[in-house]
């Protein structure tokens, strides 16, 4: 029985359309029929305030996921970074594409540009970016830059900053690999848990037919293991987009590494953990390393800041 045509939601930004055409090519190439529906989402509508005062749960989701599950869309496609560590009871992902370098960038047109360099502003709205910047390069001038990533390289090319700091992910999507001055340490700078992922989020309620065709042509096994890690580990922090949590996992035979860590919003105070399991159970791994950096001074590190995110929406 040939399968109906799937609808994909998907936010409007010329990133988002092209992790969006990337999944609807690949499942036309299995002779599956596409459908996309496009629309702005909160984070998308709101420039002028930070992430964490709009709130971090949902900002890039919320409107996609409402259609999920009305039944108007089949599926959603997301940055996996952008998912909220908890989906709730009716929603679920059901496939990771082949996730790209999770690594971060620094992107200018002053090549160069060097982070030994003072007076140099660097623009971001990543509360793990400024925190880490915070602790390894103090002497910068960090400044908030919030809109696509188009926006963002506009706004720098009209002088708001020298650079930017931004995935690696999607700078290479969007063609700007020329304008990479500065490719960041990654033991140092460890990703946004999902960095570098396109997940596909759908209701519950998705047919079994669907649900199978989907995910047997977009689903990356290596992926989805890494990044269900790096979820587990996220989704007992609570974290989102405002709170500076950080973490990869990598997969080497049958082991499983995952790399992760909390670090304060002044960059003063960080915990990060190195541990070793095993791939068949990536959730537990991710939630073991959770509850050790809990234990180990975390939970002090997450109390002050949801206590100064809290005070300062106040």
């Amino acid at each position: 029985m040939a399968t109906e045509v799937i609808r994909i939601g998907t936010r409007s930004s010329k990133l988002a359309m092209w992790q969006t055409n990337c999944i609807a090519k690949t499942l036309q190439a299995k002779g599956i029929q596409c459908e996309l529906v496009q629309m702005e989402t909160k984070g998308d509508k709101i420039l002028d305030v930070s992430i964490s005062k709009i709130g971090s749960k949902g900002v890039f989701t919320e409107e996609l996921e409402h259609k999920l599950i009305k039944g108007e869309i089949d599926v959603a496609v997301h940055s996996a970074k952008d998912l909220q560590s908890s989906l709730g009871n009716d929603l679920e992902i059901i496939a990771f594409h082949k996730r790209e370098d999770p690594s971060d960038v620094l992107i200018s047109n002053n090549h160069e540009f060097d982070l030994k360099m003072e007076s140099m502003k660097v623009g971001t709205s990543s509360t793990r970016r400024i925190a880490l910047f915070k602790r390894h390069y103090p002497h910068i001038e960090l400044t908030d830059m919030r809109g696509n990533l188009q926006t963002r390289v506009s706004k720098m090319e009209e002088g708001a900053c020298d650079a930017l700091i931004l995935a690696y992910a999607g700078v290479h999507r969007m063609g700007f690999d020329r304008m990479i001055v500065n490719l960041l340490d990654i033991k140092k700078f460890i990703p946004a848990v999902g960095q570098g992922s396109i997940a596909l989020e759908a209701s519950c309620s998705l047919s079994n037919q669907k649900r199978k065709v989907i995910s047997k042509a977009i689903n990356d096994k290596s992926t989805e293991i890494c990044v269900r890690t790096e979820r587990a580990f996220l989704k007992k922090l609570e974290g989102g987009c405002s709170i500076p949590v950080f973490g990869l996992a990598k997969l080497s035979g049958s082991q499983l590494q995952l790399n992760a860590g909390i670090i304060s919003l002044d960059g003063q105070n960080q915990i990060q953990l190195e541990r070793i399991g095993n791939k068949k159970a990536p959730e537990l791994l991710g939630l073991t390393v959770a509850e050790e950096l809990l234990k180990l001074g975390g939970r002090e590190i997450l109390d002050e800041i949801h206590s100064t995110i809290n005070h300062s929406k106040n």
